[in-house]
């Protein structure tokens, strides 16, 4: 994983796991040249900054204005540190908060978890926090809506943007493929998105949600990255397929897949993990 937070100068440590390389500044490319105009059209509006990682305020094709609002991130994330593998957390109170922000990346409001809905770090890395306030009292209030999850499979090719809340830095590339199962340290996840080169995500990235920039829909939530070409180790994830075959990718990062997620809620934003086509990893 990524650690959830390093700072800069190493100045505020939290407890985490590996670090990728430098990031490419938000409005460049790593060559030093203007980012594509699609690109410049996904901005920080819904994205919102964590203690200690990134995430965004999301909600479902189907939800509705007076749903509780929910903040996406990665179960590597909580509060309350790593869930073990095999570990699905599911209605914890909590009262964690998150930094808004608007476009521009400027912090507009301050929001507070009721609970953590789900959370977990097996087959995928997410955590879902349902909010004390409403989609439609946040938009109503500050004028952002929240970002829409994609409810079909991401394809490969696609152009994306990774927006960190935390950096308020965005990373620009493409859907490079899909690792069959990604392993890293404990954890195992399963048909992870792979990048192109160019997102090269750093600490506190963990959380970013992936957007497709065509569509502006979420399509994954950004979690790792192979740190010195180290094999299936903390902070050195390995591809592994079908077959059992090892694939070390040094320097490449991931992000878990997040289609699958509308089909676990419904009415008001309530989980419910036995619901038709819902496939998210139970307690």
């Amino acid at each position: 994983m990524k650690k959830p937070l390093l700072a800069a100068l190493g100045a505020l440590m939290i407890t985490g796991t590996g670090l990728a390389a430098p990031a490419v500044a938000a409005t460049e490319t790593s060559t030093g040249t203007k980012a594509p105009a699609a690109v410049q059209a996904v901005t920080f509006a819904g994205t919102v900054s964590l203690s200690n990682c990134s995430g965004s305020v999301v909600r479902f094709p189907d939800s509705e204005d007076d749903d509780p609002a929910l903040v996406m991130s990665n179960g590597h994330c909580l509060e309350t540190g790593f869930p073990a593998a095999g570990e699905v957390i599911v209605d914890r109170a909590s009262t964690r908060t998150f930094g808004l922000l608007n476009s521009a990346g400027t912090r507009v409001a301050t929001l507070r978890a009721s609970k953590i809905t789900y959370a977990t770090m097996t087959d995928t890395d997410v955590s879902l926090y349902q909010l004390t306030t409403t989609y439609g009292q946040i938009k109503s209030s500050y004028n952002i809506s929240p970002l829409t999850l994609n409810d079909t499979h991401p394809v490969a090719g696609t152009a994306i943007t990774v927006v960190s809340g935390y950096w308020k830095r965005t990373y620009a590339c493409n859907i490079d493929g899909f690792a069959y199962r990604l392993k890293e340290g404990a954890w195992t996840w399963k048909d992870s998105v792979r990048y192109t080169s160019a997102c090269q995500t750093i600490g506190g990235t963990s959380g970013s949600p992936v957007i497709d920039n065509a569509t502006g829909n979420v399509v994954a939530v950004n979690n790792t990255g192979n740190e010195d070409g180290g094999r299936c180790t903390d902070n050195n994830p390995c591809e592994v397929d079908q077959n059992g075959t090892v694939t070390v990718r040094a320097g490449i990062n991931y992000g878990q897949e997040t289609y699958q997620i509308p089909a676990c809620f419904g009415l008001d934003s309530k989980l419910d993990l036995n619901a038709s086509g819902c496939t998210l990893p139970k307690p």
